[in-house]
């Protein structure tokens, strides 16, 4: 969840709830001292990962093969969007489950009609990588990410399988999804064209950028927003009340088209869009479960994947359910949340400037991990633990969590809510990163 990017995550981000009220409840937070018991159990736990090339073979992951189980979706949160090696830590555990674990499905926090252009790319289709690049959500656009959309495609070549990707997010729902429901109505019903057309036109995006088209939007005065929402509305319901047959996936996914399309209405007129994007992020990703009945992995931020409600975020003050709490709550332990974090190292902020990022403090929960000698490791939180660690992993938990960071408040970027083993089945750590290479 960065700043930089697409009006969606912007937005959420400025529409929260107080600096105060979120400060107040940080400084409630329980610390977790350090002590040799906690440090003690990672380290005869944690299995050494070897290398941070996305290409190497990905035994050193086998692990991930109990802590996954038969789970059908697996969330992979990263603490922070802009560390190259944890994109490449996370490009391998998406292997593993690909390769090993018979994954078919990578949800990404990416808008709905951005992922179907990716997924046209790595099923091989017409188009190269610098325009699907140029389509993503900038904070995106890198090469480490270029890298896992690549493999994705090469991988695709050699199966009758193959993999697929689907944004789960609807903050820059573009013309695809409006074309896609006309044609619909055009194919199964055109005596509804014309009704279609009279809610469907006054709300087609005027532009093809659509980040201005949200940004218009999302100033009206909430009158004004309404007959948008009553055109939404009632293409979403025209669409809905079409005769369907049994397993008819035409309209299933014409249906879910529109609802992107009244998900982007409702989403910038909703006073708690924050709220608003994770249960409807959730519920695109279940949807899409159902759809395909095929195994899936969740690519996004840790406040996103986070299998416990009640997250919050320091910078900015933001308090909501993640869409991992909604998928626990539905799936329970078959939805598995691996949380990728790391010690210390280099970020870029805001004004492009590198800066240099600390060891979290000792209290933090987070902290023990890098008082552990292994580059990266991965650890099973579900271990067998004593009494001194339980109580580590059982207290409500500050995690270091970093979005646009600002170096003249270093401990001043975290996240809350959940304790470790609330919010984690396992962690994939990191002592040092470094800056994403941009794609271009």
């Amino acid at each position: 969840m960065r700043l930089r990017t697409r009006p969606g995550l912007a937005l959420v981000l400025a529409t929260t709830v107080s600096a105060t009220s979120l400060a107040a409840a940080a400084n409630a937070t329980p610390t977790h001292p350090v002590t040799p018991s906690v440090t003690g159990w990672i380290s005869r736990h944690a299995t050494p990962i070897a290398t941070l090339a996305p290409d190497a073979p990905v035994e050193d992951l086998a692990p991930l093969r109990g802590i996954v189980g038969a789970a059908p979706i697996v969330g992979l949160g990263e603490s922070t969007h802009v560390a190259s090696e944890v994109i490449s830590l996370k490009h391998r555990a998406l292997r593993y489950l690909v390769e090993k674990l018979g994954f078919r499905s990578i949800a990404w926090e990416e808008d709905w009609t951005i992922g179907l252009e990716v997924n046209r790319y790595i099923l091989g289709g017409t188009g190269d990588l610098d325009a699907v690049m140029a389509k993503m959500t900038d904070t995106w656009r890198t090469q480490e990410v270029a890298a896992v959309l690549r493999w994705l495609r090469d991988y695709n070549t050699r199966r009758a399988d193959k993999v697929r990707f689907v944004g789960v997010e609807f903050y820059a729902t573009g013309h695809a999804a409006y074309d896609a429901v006309s044609s619909h109505v055009a194919t199964v019903a055109p005596h509804r064209l014309p009704e279609l057309s009279r809610h469907l036109d006054p709300i087609r995006p005027a532009t093809t950028d659509i980040a201005a088209h949200a940004q218009r939007y999302y100033a009206l005065p909430d009158d004004d927003k309404q007959p948008y929402l009553r055109h939404a509305r009632a293409v979403y319901d025209l669409l809905r009340a079409l005769p369907r047959r049994q397993g008819d996936r035409a309209q299933e996914l014409a249906l879910h088209h529109a609802r992107q399309i009244l998900s982007f209405y409702e989403y910038y007129a909703d006073p708690n869009l924050h709220q608003y994007r994770d249960r409807r992020a959730a519920e695109n990703l279940r949807w899409w479960r159902g759809h395909t009945g095929g195994k899936i992995a969740y690519w996004a931020a840790t406040p996103h994947t986070v299998a416990a409600p009640g997250t919050g975020i320091s910078v900015p003050p933001l308090t909501f359910d993640s869409a991992g709490s909604y998928l626990r709550r539905w799936y329970g332990k078959r939805y598995v949340s691996i949380g990728f974090t790391f010690t210390r190292g280099t970020v870029i902020d805001p004004e492009g400037k590198p800066v240099r990022v600390l060891p979290p403090p000792a209290d933090w929960a987070d902290a023990p991990f890098g008082q552990v000698g292994m580059e990266q490791y991965l650890l099973d939180l579900r271990a067998e633990a004593p009494a001194t660690v339980q109580q580590w992993l059982r207290t409500p938990a500050k995690i270091r969590l970093i979005g646009y960071f600002d170096g003249s408040d270093p401990a001043g970027h975290f996240m809350t809510g959940a304790s470790l083993a609330a919010g984690f089945d396992a962690i994939v750590h990191r002592q040092a990163i470094t800056p994403p290479r941009p794609w271009n």
